[in-house]
């Protein structure tokens, strides 16, 4: 049988792309002949055709009955794609007005609609899944070292909403550093410009996307895996609170020259740091530093852009005078 090449998404499945396909080689053929061609019955091979004849695709010839004429692929596959996409132009309009109900409805929703219970392994991970997705502005997490469903760890609906722009802000407990991958996770997330930091203890595991949703887990390691989402509300605000709190506590990760990822005071720039602010005041471009440093020129100038904000600056002439002023470089040339 001749292989399908994708015209089923305009209604046609392989067994009636094929004899359209077969009908256009031949120009012209009765039920019998195209059933050999098809290696189908002739039951079957008939009802394709009257299924292609539905979709304007075929005809039974006028001059010879029997015989069944293919309508030109330019025209009639023209008009089938053109009324595909008017449908699915009419479903994304039905899908923009029913977010725009479903948001109007949000904006007063019921107490009962506040919060929703998932249950069960895949249930959790999906719903996941659909709140990194659905993130247009920052995803918020806390992540502790047990493994869980889900966790804040990279992972492909994490890679696809930084590709969009979305911002991550994640704290992680220190047991994480430990853990099998952990280190290269965290590197992930850090090449990503994810901005990670670490304490201690977490209190619990939370993720908030856009500080209109948020996702926490309910259950204990003995029971069916199950997590809290959690809509705008009273509730969502005090969890936002609770991560805030946490984040200004916690100490940023960086990822130093050789990859290796290390704790740093968020007062002060890390040991890469100062060798980039040595190399630029000594004339070289960001090209040559990221090359002697073994870096990717993108990370070097994220490094210099985080110390311009670090110092209050706004210009790489006042950063150098800042850079003087706080001894940073005598620092580093003294380690």
């Amino acid at each position: 049988m001749l292989g399908a090449t994708g015209l089923a998404a305009i209604g046609l499945d392989e067994t009636h792309e094929s004899a359209y396909r077969a009908l256009v080689c031949v120009g012209a053929a009765d039920v019998p002949d195209l059933a050999r061609r098809l290696t189908l019955g002739e039951y079957d091979t008939e009802r394709a055709l009257r299924r292609l004849e539905r979709h304007g695709l075929a005809a039974q010839s006028s001059a010879r009955p029997g015989r069944w004429v293919a309508a030109p692929p330019g025209v009639a596959l023209g008009a089938l794609l053109t009324q595909r996409r008017h449908e699915l132009d009419q479903a994304e309009l039905a899908a923009a007005l029913l977010a725009e109900e479903y948001r109007a409805q949000a904006a007063e929703p019921a107490a009962h609609d506040l919060v929703e219970v998932v249950t069960g392994a895949a249930a959790v991970a999906q719903r996941f899944l659909q709140l990194q997705l659905g993130a247009s502005e920052e995803v918020c997490a806390l992540v502790t070292g047990n493994p869980v469903v889900v966790s804040g760890t990279d992972n492909d609906a994490e890679e696809q909403a930084a590709d969009r722009g979305v911002r991550y802000r994640v704290v992680v407990e220190r047991s994480v550093l430990h853990l099998p991958g952990g280190l290269t996770e965290l590197s992930a997330a850090l090449g990503r410009d994810e901005q990670v930091r670490v304490v201690d203890t977490v209190p619990t595991k939370l993720v908030i996307a856009d500080r209109t949703l948020a996702m926490v887990p309910l259950t204990s390691q003995t029971l069916e895996p199950a997590a809290l989402v959690v809509h705008a509300s009273g509730l969502l605000e005090s969890l936002s609170g609770l991560f805030e709190a946490v984040w200004r506590d916690a100490l940023p990760l960086r990822l130093g020259a050789t990859g290796t990822v290390t704790e740093e005071d968020p007062d002060g720039p890390d040991g890469t740091d100062l060798e980039i602010l040595s190399l630029l005041l000594a004339g070289l471009t960001d090209a040559s530093v990221a090359k002697q440093l073994d870096l990717g020129l993108r990370t070097v100038q994220r490094r210099v852009k985080r110390l311009m904000e670090l110092t209050g600056v706004t210009t790489r002439l006042q950063l150098g005078w800042h850079v003087y002023e706080k001894g940073w470089v005598a620092r580093e040339r003294q380690g």
